[in-house]
């Protein structure tokens, strides 16, 4: 059992989709600038979103799905994992964005530190939904410009790569 499990994994990463990456990191993955754009692209927006726990698990799906880079789409959802002392504040932020834009006329929330919530609170299914909702809309209002912003960049600078390195990977 353990060994069709390894020869089946052996396979799926020496797939073309999967990617490899010698010593050259992204540059040297060898896929299409489309595919691994797209991977990173993924991952950006997923590894900005607060979907803890889903997040890399997410970006392989729908990686897998559309095509792009598996190997790209979680290096670049765990590389939030630097900033994770400053991921509270940009949740935060998220939050804010995300209540203003769902609230009606647009208005900023009141602040978090003077809701008073217990331990037991934050487990609550009306607190997720209070809070997450707007953390969520937020998320993905800052998510889908960083993505698209991260497949242009990583597309142009995978193609001027190899444009100049034509006998490279």
């Amino acid at each position: 059992m353990k060994g069709l499990f390894l020869s089946r994994f052996r396979d799926a990463a020496s797939s073309p989709a999967a990617g490899s990456v010698p010593s050259g990191g992204v540059l040297a993955i060898r896929d299409t600038p489309q595919a691994v754009a797209g991977g990173i692209a993924i991952g950006i927006f997923f590894g900005l979103t607060p979907l803890i726990g889903v997040k890399t698990l997410l970006s392989l799906f729908f990686a897998w799905l559309t095509g792009c880079n598996l190997v790209a789409a979680v290096v670049s959802c765990s590389l939030h994992d630097i900033a994770l002392p400053l991921m509270p504040l940009l949740y935060l932020w998220q939050y804010d964005l995300g209540c203003w834009l769902l609230s009606h006329p647009h208005e900023f929330p009141p602040s978090l530190v003077h809701l008073h919530l217990g331990g037991h609170a934050w487990r609550s299914w009306t607190t997720f939904l209070t809070i997450g909702r707007p953390l969520l809309a937020g998320s993905l209002l800052c998510a889908t410009p960083m993505a698209l912003i991260s497949y242009l960049v990583t597309r142009f600078i995978i193609v001027r790569y190899r444009r100049k390195h034509p006998n490279q990977p």
